[in-house]
């Protein structure tokens, strides 16, 4: 179960800092606000988590999911570039990540 909710712990970080970018430095109210309520929800499920999940483990997975959720969306939606470099990169997250999950 800590897993899972890490998972949505993860995915709630992609929410957060994708309306993050459309704040306009917290100057527009809507991206703002759903930064904030995301931001806690993600917290909040990744504080769950640990109570059963080793520290490193759990907010390594985080920050991963976080991160590599980003970059998508990224790309995807935001028209960032998606060059060699960029994705090689990433793999290597996901790769760490993997591995982090297989030794716990």
């Amino acid at each position: 179960m800590a897993w899972i909710v890490l998972l949505f712990a993860g995915l709630a970080e992609v929410v957060w800092a994708v309306s993050l970018k459309h704040t306009d430095g917290f100057t527009r109210f809507w991206p703002s606000a759903i930064t904030v309520v995301f931001m806690v929800i993600s917290v909040v499920l990744l504080a769950y988590a640990m109570k059963s999940l080793p520290l490193g483990t759990a907010y390594a997975i985080w920050t991963g999911i976080g991160a590599v959720g980003a970059f998508v969306v990224g790309i995807v939606m935001l028209g960032e570039v998606a060059s060699v470099a960029r994705i090689a990169s990433v793999a290597l997250i996901v790769a760490g990540l993997i591995g982090l999950k297989l030794s716990t």
